[in-house]
This record gives structure tokens, C-alpha cells and sequence, in this order.
């Protein structure tokens, strides 16, 4: 039980690898808070659902309100939610980069804003962003959404360093996944899947709860010394 008694938001984890997370954290003594437009697609005690937009502050601020109010704290903050709309930047229209920047970057914020600074004043707590192997490399068709995920990094040191310059035993960590085997993955043409396994040095592609376990090693004393980090999770991905 390495998260016993302590209180978790996972963003976007009605299903998917935030799915994976809140059951992972819930399983290991934790009582998670799914902040998602959607309700939860799966059955787990010690997880509810909470409906929300995440691009809107003042939801947000609600969401840590009623976190605040009903736990008195707030241990582990999972940025996990996001989209995808894909295009080549010719041809890549202002709401496709909008929206994309809005929920995968300006939702973290919005939330991490009351988050991160009441941890501070609490002493402790661990943030993760789930950032993408192509924050790290970048991936053509995908200039807003690698964006974003590179953001989420130069986030994750910021905040590393904002949320402790007290003392405080804040820590922000990124998780780079590479390409995971979700319900979007799974639309992808069986060639195109075996074209990404093959870059990698496992020679398969990922399972969603393998990004879970390391989002409980990241939430977890095990990682009690790791801070400002990106942790790649991506089966030696070749790019």
C-alpha cells in the first residue's frame, strides 16, 4: 500500500492511461478524484468521477476547492488529460491548434496554479505531467500537440523548482510514454503498429498500465530523491 491515506486527482482518467493510473493509485491505499468531461468507463473503490472542463480557471478552482474542503489535502496531481488533432502545419487550422493548446497545456495550468502552491504550504505532495516522446523528438503532423508536450517539460523543471524554493518537499516529475496501446492507438493500421515496434528496442509497443506503474513509482516515496525529471517510458524508442 505505497499511497495509503493519501488524496489524488488524475486528470483524464475516465479511461485510457489515466484509467490505468487512478486504479493503480487506488489499488495501493490511495483515494483518487478522476477530473475528466466524461464519467468513469471502468469500476474501482476509492475512485470518483468528477465532471469537469478543464480549460475553464474557475472549474478548476472549484475542483481544488471541494478537494481542500472534503480532504484537507492533496498529495498527487496527475496532469494526464489531452487531445490530439493532427494536421500538417500547412494545413493545420487555428481552432485545431486552439483547442489542442488549451486542453493539453492551458488546462495544466489551470489547475497546477492552486495545486502546486497549497502543497507548498502542506510541505510536500508529487506532481506528474504526462508528456509524450514527441515533446522530447517532435513528430511531423503533429506541431501543436508536440507543443504542448514539450512544454509540459519545461514545466515540470519550473515547478520543480518553484514548489520546494521554500523548503517545501514538492516534487515535479514528466513521464514521456512512447506509443501505448489505447483505444486511439488501436484504430491505427496493424503495418503502421508493427512500424512502430519496430523502433523500439523491446520490439513491441506499450500497455497503458505500464505508464501507470511508473506514475506510482513517481507518486510514491519510492521516488522520494527524484525531482525536475523526465522519465522515459518508452521501450528504447529509435527516432
Amino acid at each position: 500500500m505505497k499511497l495509503a491515506g493519501k488524496i489524488a486527482i488524475v486528470t483524464g482518467g475516465a479511461k485510457g492511461i489515466g484509467g490505468e493510473i487512478a486504479k493503480i493509485f487506488a489499488a495501493e491505499g490511495a483515494h483518487v478524484i478522476v477530473a475528466d468531461m466524461i464519467g468513469l468507463t471502468y469500476e474501482a473503490t476509492e475512485v470518483e468521477s468528477y465532471i469537469i472542463n478543464l480549460t475553464d480557471s474557475a472549474q478548476c478552482q472549484k475542483l481544488f476547492e471541494y478537494a481542500k474542503e472534503k480532504f484537507g489535502h492533496i498529495d498527487i496531481l496527475v496532469n494526464n488529460a489531452g487531445i490530439t488533432r493532427d494536421a500538417m502545419t500547412r494545413k493545420m487550422t487555428e481552432e485545431m491548434w486552439d483547442q489542442v493548446i488549451d486542453v493539453n497545456l492551458k488546462a495544466v495550468f489551470n489547475l497546477t496554479r492552486f495545486v502546486g502552491p497549497f502543497m507548498e504550504d502542506n510541505r510536500g505532495g508529487s506532481i506528474i505531467n504526462i508528456s509524450s516522446i514527441v515533446g522530447e523528438y517532435g513528430n511531423i503532423g503533429q506541431a501543436n500537440y508536440s507543443a504542448t508536450k514539450a512544454a509540459l517539460i519545461g514545466l515540470s523543471k519550473t515547478w520543480a523548482k518553484e514548489f520546494a524554493r521554500k523548503g517545501a518537499n514538492v516534487r515535479v516529475n514528466a513521464i514521456a510514454p512512447g506509443y501505448v496501446l489505447t483505444d486511439i492507438l488501436k484504430t491505427v493500421p496493424q503495418e503502421l503498429l508493427d512500424k512502430f515496434a519496430s523502433l523500439t528496442m523491446l520490439g513491441r509497443l506499450g500497455q497503458p498500465e505500464e505508464i501507470a506503474k511508473a506514475a506510482l513509482f513517481l507518486a510514491s516515496d519510492d521516488s522520494s530523491y527524484i525531482t525536475g525529471h523526465v522519465l522515459d517510458v518508452n521501450g528504447g524508442m529509435r527516432l
